[in-house]
This record gives C-alpha cells, sequence and structure tokens, in this order.
C-alpha cells in the first residue's frame, strides 16, 4: 500500500485535495493500524464537513460513495474543508464483518472511545478527537447489514435547537425519500451520540445493504453528500429540493428488534413502510415441516421500517421494527 501523509487538519493547504491517514495503534505483526482519509478544502477553511462510513464492515454503499464524492471535486471551485473517512472499522473491513474480529467490539457502541482501551475503543477516540468534534457538520453513512431489509433513509435528532434545525434541514437536503426524526436523548455509544452532545449538526443514513452495494444507493449517497455541500454554501451549486414522502418518528434504536418467540423459518406477511396496528399479524415462524411455531404481531401502531430477509432464525433474533409518524405541533 502506498504510504500516505499523517492527517492533520491545521497543515491542510488552502484550494488543494488529496489522501492522509490517521495512525491509530500498532499491529502485532509489525505496522499499524490506519484509518484511511480522503480530503478537499477550497480557499478559506470553514465550513468544515466531516463524513464517515464503513463503521460496520459490511456494509459497503458508504464505503464506495464516498471515493466517487472525491474525484468529482475541484477545490478551486468549493468553500471550506470536507473530509471522509471511507473506511473507519478497517479489521471489520478486512473480515467483512460487522464488529472488529480484533476485539468484538461494534464500533457504533464505544463512543466517545477511549486513548488506552481495546482497539476498537481507540479507533473511537481518534475519530472523535481528530476528526469528529472540528465538525460544522457530520455525516455517517451506514446500510442495513446482510440479514434485514429497510428502506433508504436518513436519520437525524430532532430537538428545537440550531444544531437540531439544521440537522433536520440537512436531511431534507440529502435527497431521501424516507427521514426519521430522533428526540433526545440519543442511545450512547454512536457516532452521532457524540455529535450531539458536541452540539454539532449531524445525520446518518441506512439502505437495505445486504452486504454488497447497488450503484443506486451509492449514487444516492455521493449525491446526498455533494447536497449536503450545498446546503453549507461549500459548491456553487444550488441545493435540489425534494419532499420526503415518509417523516417518520422514534427514537431509532434498532437494537430492540421484534424477537423471534421460536426458531425455524420467517415468513413476512407485510411490506416495508406499511401502516400496521397494535397487535396487527406481520408474519410467522414455521418449522422444518411447514407447521406454524409462534406468531409475529406489531407492538404498536406506525410504519413497519425494518424486516428480517433470511428465513431461518434463532429463539431471541430480531425480526422486524415499527416506528411512528412524525406529527408536526
Amino acid at each position: 500500500m502506498t504510504s500516505n501523509p499523517e492527517f492533520e487538519l491545521a497543515d491542510l493547504a488552502p484550494q488543494s485535495k488529496g489522501f492522509a491517514q490517521v495512525t491509530v495503534g500498532p499491529r502485532p505483526g509489525g505496522g499499524s493500524w490506519q484509518l484511511p482519509i480522503l480530503y478537499a478544502t477550497g480557499e478559506v477553511r470553514s465550513p468544515i464537513l466531516v463524513v464517515t462510513a464503513g463503521v460496520h464492515g459490511n456494509e459497503m454503499e458508504g464505503i464506495q460513495a464516498i471515493p466517487r464524492v472525491f474525484q468529482q471535486l475541484d477545490p478551486h471551485h468549493m468553500r471550506g474543508t470536507l473530509i471522509m473517512v471511507p473506511v473507519s472499522n478497517v479489521p471489520a473491513f478486512e473480515t467483512h464483518t460487522r464488529n472488529s474480529p480484533v476485539d468484538e467490539r461494534n464500533l457504533a457502541r464505544v463512543f466517545p472511545g477511549s486513548t488506552t482501551g481495546t482497539l476498537t475503543e481507540r479507533i473511537a477516540d481518534v475519530m472523535y478527537r481528530q476528526l469528529i468534534r472540528h465538525a460544522d457538520f457530520y455525516i455517517d453513512l451506514h446500510s442495513g447489514g446482510p440479514q434485514s431489509d429497510i428502506p433508504t433513509l436518513v436519520g437525524y435528532i430532532h430537538e428545537d435547537t440550531p444544531a437540531g434545525q439544521q440537522s433536520l434541514e440537512g436531511a431534507k437536503a440529502f435527497g431521501t425519500s424516507v427521514i426519521w426524526g430522533h428526540p433526545p436523548p440519543v442511545p450512547p455509544g454512536r457516532t452521532i451520540s457524540v455529535a450531539h452532545a458536541a452540539g454539532i449538526p449531524c445525520l446518518y443514513t441506512e439502505t437495505p445493504g445486504g452486504g454488497r452495494a447497488g450503484r443506486e444507493t451509492i449514487t444516492v449517497y455521493a449525491q446526498g453528500i455533494l447536497n449536503i455541500m450545498s446546503m453549507l454554501q461549500m459548491r456553487p451549486v444550488p441545493c435540489p429540493v425534494k419532499q420526503p414522502t415518509h417523516h417518520l418518528w422514534g427514537d431509532g434504536n434498532l437494537d430492540y428488534l421484534i424477537a423471534a418467540q421460536s426458531a425455524g423459518l420467517f415468513e413476512s406477511e407485510t411490506e416495508l413502510l406499511a401502516d400496521v396496528q397494535a397487535g396487527q399479524r406481520l408474519g410467522c415462524v414455521r418449522d422444518v415441516y411447514g407447521r406454524e411455531q409462534s406468531e409475529v404481531v406489531s407492538p404498536r401502531d406506525g410504519v413497519l421500517l425494518l424486516l428480517r430477509h433470511t428465513p431461518t432464525v434463532m429463539v431471541g433474533e430480531g425480526l422486524a421494527f415499527v416506528t411512528g409518524r412524525f406529527v408536526a405541533t
């Protein structure tokens, strides 16, 4: 691999673009764990937009969208600074897994990290100290992973503050049909948890994923980053206006899904983004003989946001998630 210079925000020259790296720590066999950085700066340093991807190593859309954005940038026709990390969780990326194979930690649950912790905690610490906390706006690109479907969406923290208002503006500007507002407090350990705590406007994305990267989603993500740059007046292109078709509402905590009450094969009977009612049947789990073992029902009124597409399930594994609709007050 070609060696790139160590990234230092203060050292970036005006009207420049390039590659750099942030060193996290040593590898057992020699060399260092390093985060790849792509950056571009205009004539003036501010505003600073930070974009990360690959926090989970098997979520590929953002990883592939970031270089596409970089290729389109002309630092002589932009203002501010764009800093992008295509692969945040390098160990997980190398093994195509959600969590790190080194310490089995989930990078999206350990922020702000630790200077003396495990490798995953040290990655979080470096990402926050050297990148996220300097941002005027922050984007974290995710996707649904290999077992579940979720619509392409933008999530944001909804609150009546300047940062909250700009986060909502950014969620609409990004360009997806679905946006998902979350009231504070934000579940701890996330990238957006520390950004929110620091008063930084922020958003994240989700898309069906499946461990692969569809061309259409890569295009949506790349254009979304460019749209946020336009919103922040970092590029001389107007930000397109696209009203979302679904404005959803809820805590956003996908760690707690409707769980399978028996093992077997999950059969869904409902579509994503369908309106559902409390107690409504969403599907069932059958055994290998086709006999129904347990019913899957909605715990509340709302919208079906996530649905498992891998049929084989163990007891307790997540099958679906229902959230609410945003109601303006």
